[in-house]
This record gives C-alpha cells, structure tokens and sequence, in this order.
C-alpha cells in the first residue's frame, strides 16, 4: 500500500488517542492496588467497570444522536422529563410503599418497572405530538419541559409528606452511583443497549445528513418523519437504561458530547460517537479512580460531574453556541 493510504488524517488520530487513553484508564482502573489478589479483585472492578462502560455509552450516544435531531448542540435527552420522571418514580414508590418494603423488593423487577415506565412515557409523548401532519419536535421539546416541571413538582410534594427518615433513604436513590453494580442488571441492560444500537447502527448516513437541517435532508430524500422516529426511539430506551441503572446524570452527556465535537472536528457520526463514548469511559472511570484513591471516597462523583458539565453548559450558553 502507498504511504498516502496508510497517512492518518487528523480525526482519526485524535480517535486512536482517545481510545489508548480509555483503554489505559480501564487497564489502571482493574489492576491500581491489587495486592495480587486477583481472584477478587478483577471480578469486583470488573462489575464496576462494565457498569461505567455501559452507562457512558449510553449516556454519550444518547445525547449526541438527540442533538443531532433538535440540531442544537446545548440540549440533552433529560429535556424530555426523563430525570424528573425517574425522581417522581423513586418519590412515589417510597411514598406508597415505604424503604423497608422498597428495599426489599427484587432489583431486577425494580429496574424492569422504572425502564418500562420511561419508555413507555417518551413513546406516547412521541406518538401524541410527533406524528401529527402539523407537529414539530420542538412541540414535543417544549412539551417534555413542561411535563418536566410537573414531575419534579409532585415529586417535591411527596417528598414534603414523608418521614425525614425516609427521606434520608430517598436521597440516596436521587444521586448516581457505580458502586456493588447488580450482574442481573449488567445483563438486561446490555441485551437492551445493544438492541438500540443494532437500530442506531443503520441510522448513521441519514444522520449526517440530518445534521445539514431538515429541509435539506428531505431535499436528498431522506426520510425525516420516520427516521427522527427511530433516533428518538433509541434514545429513550438508552437514557431509560442508564438512568435506571445509576440513576440521572444531567450534564455529563452535555460534556461529552460538545468535546467530541470539539476535538474530532468532523460531522460524521461514525467520528463524533466513538470519541464521545471514550471521553465518556475517560471522565468516570478516571473520576472514579480519583475518588477512590485521592479522596477515599469524600467526595461524590456526580457532583463532579454536574460541576463541569454546568460549567460547560454556562460556556456554551454564552458563546452563542445555540444552532
């Protein structure tokens, strides 16, 4: 082969990069301070680490492929309500049916209802307002926000009702966590995210082409009604995953996804997902090591994460970085 075949352009080194460094991240996450114990150590981290794996490829694919269909790099998937909707959940099973019975309840039965739930709210808000002739995502969007609004403020009025006790064990479900991961839930939710993906994958070309704007994509017969259907659809299933896997993580896809854009440099999806998906290894399982052996476990991840997202989200903001 000539030597100009074999030249990396740039997006593709800065791709190469970014996976040596997750993988690095991943190889120094299962092996720091093993003590040769390696019977119980590389299937402890290993649970810990497919559940980062996991929940940050759907977090960043789920976002980049929702601001791809709303064309605006500021907005992510928890627009549409889901977190607030997972808050009311948790608000509501604790309100009816109290922690000793919540906690005692199958984790796998749990996770089932919770994902169920939200994928079941985002297609009847999808089939409600989106397949009408004169419906618009941005309809759907702004409906999403106020449903958004309605869950949080029922979930604050039950969360008013109840014991402080309880709330102390409500509080715990609000925040996400990494931690003693469930293998049962590992399973299910890899089945579902690789079952979004399948459809996803086909969908890669037209969202190219989606990113030049509605009326262009349809211009070059690109079908947009039923392929914003479908992106929409793997969406919901991803956030509803990963949310009920580790509970709501608002700006860490926000994050992810803008330095993807901003390193890769392309408008290719098939650049911009695999470098928001290692950003996305690299800042949990590189926040995760930091709290566990710089902090010894004193400070929370999420509101790390919340902190530079927000960050990011005030940078976008004034940047005028709304497309």
């Amino acid at each position: 082969m000539s030597a100009s075949a074999l030249r990396l352009e740039g997006h593709e080194r800065r791709l190469l990069l970014l996976g040596g460094l997750a993988a690095f991240c991943v190889g120094v996450f299962m092996t720091v301070d093993a003590g040769g114990r390696w019977d119980f150590v590389l299937p402890f981290r290993a649970r810990k680490a497919a559940t980062v794996l996991l929940v940050g490829y759907a977090i960043a694919v789920s976002t980049v492929l929702f601001q791809t269909v709303v064309e605006n790099r500021v907005l992510t998937p928890a627009i549409m309500g889901f977190d607030t909707l997972y808050l009311l959940l948790q608000s509501g099973l604790l309100f009816f049916l109290g922690s000793r019975t919540m906690a005692s309840l199958d984790t796998r039965l749990l996770f089932t209802v919770e994902v169920a739930v939200m994928v079941c709210f985002s297609a009847v808000l999808h089939r409600w307002l989106f397949e009408g002739g004169r419906r618009s995502v941005h309809l759907l969007l702004l409906t999403g926000v106020v449903l958004g609004v309605l869950f949080r403020s029922l979930s604050s009025f039950l969360q008013r009702l109840i014991a402080p006790g309880e709330f102390d064990f409500l509080q715990d479900r609000f925040f996400a966590s990494f931690n003693n991961p469930d293998p049962d839930l590992l399973l299910v939710s890899a089945v579902m995210t690789a079952g979004a993906s399948v459809l996803g994958l086909r969908l890669l070309h037209a969202c190219d082409v989606l990113n030049l704007g509605r009326d262009v994509a349809i211009n070059l017969g690109v079908d947009h009604r039923r392929t914003v259907s479908r992106l929409l659809a793997v969406v919901a299933v991803l956030v509803s995953v990963s949310t009920a896997l580790v509970g709501p993580v608002t700006f860490f896809g926000l994050l992810v996804a803008n330095l993807a854009h901003g390193l890769v440099r392309s408008h290719r999806h098939v650049h911009v997902l695999p470098a928001a998906v290692c950003l996305a290894v690299i800042g949990l399982l590189g926040g995760q090591l930091v709290l566990e052996r710089v902090f010894s476990f004193g400070a929370n991840l999420r509101v790390i994460i919340e902190f530079w997202g927000g960050l990011m989200f005030i940078s976008l903001l004034m940047r005028g970085a709304l497309r």
